[in-house]
């Protein structure tokens, strides 16, 4: 079975925290998640502080929540 992917977008950090959208557009967007930013950041190889504006993909698991970030 392959997990889905899906699309999302980091908004912005707020303290050790990544918000997470769905990427698509602003009309139809969902309220923001929140995720280790550190997390985030350590899968894709880049800093903490350069996450805002990065689209990614990311697996949704059985629980919905996000993980196996990659560049997209």
């Amino acid at each position: 079975m392959t997990a889905e992917r899906v699309r999302v977008l980091v908004l912005l950090l707020f303290g050790d925290q990544a918000e997470i959208v769905a990427d698509v557009p602003p009309a139809v967007q969902a309220e923001p998640e929140c995720y280790p930013a550190t997390e985030i950041a350590d899968a894709i190889g880049i800093q903490v502080h350069d996450l805002p504006g990065v689209r990614l993909t990311a697996e949704v698991g059985e629980d919905g929540r996000l993980s196996g970030w990659r560049f997209a």
